[in-house]
């Protein structure tokens, strides 16, 4: 059965707010090992939390498997607050990452013309407003606008 969907037209692939690289707090919404014959990897799914102004928003990255790569999987698994006792049996389990939080760093790279984002960087979540790009500290009227008043 076709549908008249109105508007659908319209749409470009690049509807979503186009997510800048930086400092994010972020929650795991999923995890899937994808194997490739030289670089096997997980894809991760996940949801900004802050800023704010970008909260729900998904960034979607890949983490290799290889030997060169294995200690940037270990440092997302480690800050991210994985079960130690899993990681000490080197077990990667995808249904215990979604709820996990953490902040990671990302950055763009273009690819054969295609946008891809690197995850750069992790840190607990407890570090996040010591890493946020924006804190949260009162803002004070400047002195001109005392003077107007």
């Amino acid at each position: 059965m076709k549908r008249q969907v109105p508007g659908l037209a319209h749409l470009s692939r690049d509807s979503r707010p186009e997510i800048p690289d930086g400092v994010f707090l972020v929650r795991v919404d999923g995890a899937q090992f994808r194997w490739h014959l030289q670089k096997p990897f997980y894809v991760l799914r996940l949801s900004i939390l802050e800023p704010n102004q970008l909260a729900g928003q998904p960034i979607v990255g890949r983490l290799y498997c290889t030997q060169k790569a294995l200690w940037k999987l270990g440092w997302f698994l480690r800050d991210f607050l994985y079960d130690p006792e899993l990681l000490a049996h080197e077990q990667v389990d995808e249904k215990a990452l979604p709820g996990l939080c953490g902040v990671v760093k990302i950055s763009h790279t273009m690819v054969n013309g295609i946008s891809l984002i690197n995850l750069d960087g992790f840190a607990p979540a407890s570090q996040w407003e010591e890493l946020s790009p924006t804190p949260r500290s009162t803002i004070s009227p400047s002195p001109s606008a005392e003077a107007r008043r």
